[in-house]
């Protein structure tokens, strides 16, 4: 119990300083970006730190197939790459800020899980 008591305690003082860290974070997550493809490249995906998708790029190849599931099939194989890949860096961009603020392994932030 009090070893809970002097971890809340360590949170409460680093307050000022996780909120600084917090506006950091949110300014690392608008840059990091994600790429996922399907179909040996022909479907690209990216996404950003944000969870959203911000580019698809279609071969021509794929285009004139003219096989619709085909092409759905390759930009939803692409795009959860993409996005379980964001997912990871921000859970490694998380995971370093509670490190560094003295936070207990797995502590997850509000916003960033």
């Amino acid at each position: 119990m009090f070893k809970e008591m002097g971890q809340i305690a360590n949170l409460m003082r680093n307050l000022p300083k996780m909120k600084e860290q917090m506006e950091e974070m949110q300014s690392k997550l608008e840059k990091i970006h994600a790429d996922g493809d399907a179909g040996a490249g022909m479907v690209r995906v990216r996404a950003n730190g944000k969870m959203e998708i911000v580019s698809i790029n279609i071969s021509d190849e794929v285009l004139n197939m003219q096989d619709k599931p085909c092409l759905e099939e390759l930009v939803r194989s692409a795009s959860n790459q993409a996005l379980a890949k964001a997912k990871l860096a921000i859970a490694e961009e998380t995971a370093k800020m509670t490190q560094s603020l003295g936070l207990p392994g797995g502590f997850q932030l509000p916003g960033f899980s």
